[in-house]
């Protein structure tokens, strides 16, 4: 999994002389739960949007987030996303795979939404959820996370 994070990674990094779109780096926290328990957990994440005229997007991204409890690993992802570009935000859905929380875990699907809203040219903040699909189990996992990021 951690081949497919960094090759997506390069990926990203090697279109981004091609255009002038958006490259983004961020930090976020927030929690996830399954089955009335509650974990805080903290990440980082690199993106690129492509604007699609002057009311949508599409992106990518590469992320790593960890549950702060004992035992937990960090879970790297690949998502993509799209939406629409309101104002001075943008409202997106998002759908990826990310790699294990847990030993005892495999990786998992991941689906959400969530909306971006831009301080100023280069700060934004971001608020998402998302919902991830738990192979070999009927105990799937939600989270929620805000953050902070820089737009390049």
């Amino acid at each position: 999994m951690r081949l497919v994070v960094l090759s997506a990674a390069a990926a990203l990094v090697a279109v981004t002389p091609a255009v002038a779109n958006e490259i983004r780096a961020e930090a976020r926290g927030g929690a996830i739960w399954e089955e009335g328990n509650t974990e805080a957990v903290a990440g980082v994440a690199l993106g690129y949007d492509f604007d699609l005229g002057e009311t949508a997007f599409v992106g990518a991204d590469v992320s790593a987030d960890k549950v702060l409890a004992g035992g937990n690993k960090v879970a790297f992802a690949v998502t993509g996303r799209g939406g629409a570009k309101i104002g001075a935000g943008k409202l997106f859905v998002e759908g990826g795979y990310t790699s294990e929380f847990f030993d005892e875990g495999d990786g998992m699907w991941v689906a959400g939404a969530g909306y971006q809203h831009s301080f100023g040219e280069k700060l934004y903040g971001k608020v998402a959820y998302r919902h991830y699909f738990v192979k070999n189990s009927n105990i799937d996992r939600d989270a929620v996370f805000a953050g902070v990021g820089v737009k390049f």
